[in-house]
C-alpha cells in the first residue's frame, strides 16, 4: 500500500453567482490542469434562504458534465429539451451538457441547503455528445456502514457496493461520514487524479490540519488516509477520475478544446443555433 500525500490544497472562497446565489467556489479555471478532468467545484451551505433562492435562471452549457449532489435541501430544474424535476435531500443529478443545452436550477427554501456542484470535462471526441440527464435517487446510492464511518457510493465502487455508471467520464464519487477522532483509509486507482473536499468539519491528513471547505489534491499512490478532528464529526467527498491531458478553452458555462470552438459556441448562442437537439414534446 502506498499512501498518497498532499500535493496541493485549495481553500474555498465566498462568491456570488447565478442571479445572486451566495456559495463557496472551491475549484475554478486556475486549477483546471492540476485537477484534470475535474473543472469546477462549488459548495453551498446555508440556513438562510435569501442566500440561494434567486437561483440560476436559464443559462447554456456545452462540452461538460455537471454533478449536483444535495446532502440537504431541494432544487427544482428544467431544460430546453422539456425535462424538469426536483433534486431532493440525499439525491443527485448527473447532467451531460454535451453539444449544448439550456437549463435552469432554482433552489427552494429549506432548513439547510448543503451540497455541491461539480463540473467534469468531456473528452474531445465527446464534447458534442447528445445532452442527457441521469437522476440519482437515494435508492441508487448504496451505503456501506463500517464501525466508525458510513460511505455513500454515488459513483464508482467501494466495499462491494457500486454506484451509478457514468456515460462519458468514469469518475468515482464517495460521500464519507467519519466519526470525530477516527480515521479511515480508502483505496484509489493509482493512475487517476484523486482529491478530497471537506464539506462539513475539519480534517487531519499526515499531521496537517485541513480546514472545512478545502479541497486537497493528492500525489501518486493507491490509497488515501483521512482523520477527523477530536471535537467534531467529519463529512467529506472523495473524487477520482482519469486525467484527459487535453487543452482547455473555458469561457463561462462553456468548455471546449480550442478558442475557435469556444468562439463558435458563443456565435451560435447569438444567432439561435446553439441547441442541436429538439425539445421532447
Amino acid at each position: 500500500m502506498k499512501l498518497r500525500k498532499i500535493e496541493k490544497t485549495v481553500q474555498g472562497q465566498q462568491t456570488i453567482d447565478g442571479a445572486g446565489v451566495r456559495l463557496v467556489r472551491v475549484l475554478s479555471n486556475r486549477d483546471v490542469y492540476d485537477f484534470d478532468p475535474f473543472l469546477m467545484l462549488d459548495s453551498f451551505d446555508s440556513t438562510n434562504p435569501s442566500d440561494y433562492t434567486a437561483g440560476f435562471p436559464w443559462h447554456p452549457h456545452r462540452g461538460i458534465e455537471t454533478v449536483t449532489y444535495l446532502i440537504s435541501g431541494r432544487i427544482e430544474h428544467m431544460d430546453s429539451l422539456g425535462n424538469k424535476g426536483v433534486i431532493e435531500s440525499g439525491e443527485s443529478q448527473w447532467m451531460t451538457a454535451g453539444g449544448g443545452i439550456l437549463h435552469q436550477e432554482m433552489p427552494v427554501a429549506s432548513d439547510r441547503m448543503l451540497g455541491f456542484q461539480l463540473w467534469l470535462n468531456l473528452p474531445r471526441q465527446e464534447k458534442m455528445a447528445k445532452p442527457a440527464y441521469l437522476g440519482i435517487t437515494q435508492e441508487m446510492i448504496p451505503v456501506v456502514s463500517e464501525e466508525k464511518a458510513e460511505i455513500r457510493v454515488l459513483s464508482g465502487s467501494y466495499g462491494g457496493a457500486s454506484g451509478v455508471l457514468p456515460r462519458h467520464i468514469q469518475a468515482s464519487i464517495l460521500d464519507v461520514s467519519l466519526q470525530k477522532g477516527e480515521q479511515i483509509t480508502l483505496p484509489v486507482k493509482p493512475d487517476e487524479t484523486v482529491f478530497a473536499f471537506f464539506i462539513e468539519g475539519d480534517a487531519v491528513i499526515d499531521a496537517h490540519l485541513i480546514a472545512e471547505k478545502t479541497a486537497v489534491l493528492f500525489s501518486g499512490g493507491d490509497s488515501v488516509r483521512v482523520e477527523a478532528t477530536p471535537d467534531r464529526d467529519l463529512r467529506w467527498i472523495l473524487f477520482s477520475g482519469k486525467a484527459l491531458h487535453e487543452p482547455v478553452a473555458w469561457g463561462g458555462p462553456i468548455v471546449m478544446n480550442t478558442r475557435e470552438e469556444l468562439d463558435l459556441a458563443f456565435e451560435e448562442l447569438r444567432n439561435g443555433t446553439f441547441i442541436r437537439e429538439k425539445p421532447i414534446l
